[in-house]
């Protein structure tokens, strides 16, 4: 394989070739000392080497031929190089509980959480990242991972029908987040759970608080508006009812930030809003940044390997011999000094 630095240096091959197939045309039209009588012409041409000429010339041509692929910067090959990837290990727990449907934040809880998340997402160099999914029960959907890409992929395709079970078990996401951690070190260690907050069950703040005193930071994100939203249900065929009670009546979804906060304050973390204004993360983004980096890893990656040295000293190389190149004819040097009649 090969790669070019500067690729666009190599349209000087253009007027190259033109010019030596100008060059070639116009001598072989071109008589030499058209004017000179014929046999002191031909007495003349008896000092030069004409294949010799010749060579002289495809020597210069190779060597200018050489040295604009030289300068275009060729990459040959693959080298190994190690690597110092620093990072923490960040947990993104998604609130996938059918209340996330609600639209009082558009185009929906869930969508406009993607979306941040995937922003998020884009903005990590060298992390390692994970995905929990939460509703009545949590699971882990995307194990740790350096590949933002898959991570983008996975995220993408969560929506509110992952999760049977109902309900927003805020203790049971948290749980399923610690158990996401491999290594026992916990200053490295960020969860970051997003959520409407509409259900909670008493251990969570526990958890976090256990969380924090070994180190981890835990953020939340609350998902919605004050005022609220009813829950859209899509029915067969395209037909949109909402979510109602026992008792038939229609519920209204409503963002409960206290116990997202008490999570935050708990786990040492940040707790901020998606809501319809943009950008609401960088407070998130801003603690990760500033926490302690470790090494998680030292690999080997190939790239390609700069080969424009070879090049440009194969060109000076081909011009030294071209100019040095003698063109005399040592045959017929032995007229030389005599009068031509």
């Amino acid at each position: 394989m090969i790669e070019f630095r500067f690729p666009f240096i190599l349209y000087l091959y253009i007027p190259l070739i033109l010019l030596w197939v100008g060059w070639t045309i116009q001598g072989r039209k071109r008589a030499v000392l058209p004017e000179t009588n014929v046999r002191l012409r031909a007495r003349l041409m008896q000092q030069f080497d004409l294949h010799r000429v010749a060579w002289k010339n495809r020597l210069m041509m190779l060597a200018m031929v050489m040295l604009v692929f030289a300068a275009s910067g060729p990459q040959i090959g693959i080298r190994l190089a190690p690597v110092d990837r620093k990072g923490v290990d960040l947990v993104f727990a998604i609130d996938v509980s059918t209340s996330m449907n609600a639209e009082d934040v558009k185009p929906s809880r869930l969508e406009k959480s993607k979306f941040e998340i995937s922003q998020m997402i884009r903005q990590l160099k060298g992390d390692r990242v994970a995905l929990i999914v939460f509703a009545g029960s949590s699971h882990m959907y995307l194990p740790l991972t350096t590949d933002y890409e898959a991570a983008r992929l996975f995220l993408d395709q969560i929506d509110t029908d992952m999760i049977p079970t109902q309900g927003t078990a805020l203790s049971s996401a948290l749980q399923t987040g610690l158990s996401a951690f491999t290594e026992d070190d916990s200053k490295y260690k960020v969860l970051v759970m997003v959520s409407d907050g509409e259900d909670h069950e008493g251990q969570a703040i526990d958890l976090a608080r256990k969380a924090a005193d070994r180190g981890m930071m835990i953020h939340t994100v609350g998902v919605g508006t004050g005022s609220g939203s009813l829950i859209p249900i899509n029915g067969k065929k395209g037909i949109r009812s909402y979510k109602r009670d026992g008792s038939g009546k229609l519920i209204t979804s409503i963002l409960n930030e206290g116990i997202l906060r008490d999570i935050a304050d708990a786990g040492g973390g940040t707790y901020v809003r998606f809501d319809n204004k943009p950008a609401n993360f960088r407070a998130i983004m801003t603690a990760i940044d500033s926490m302690e980096k470790r090494t998680l890893k030292s690999h080997m990656y190939s790239e390609y390997e700069d080969r424009f040295q070879s090049f440009a000293i194969l060109s000076l190389g081909l011009m030294i011999v071209g100019m040095l190149m003698p063109t005399r004819n040592k045959a017929q040097e032995e007229w030389q000094g005599r009068f031509v009649q």
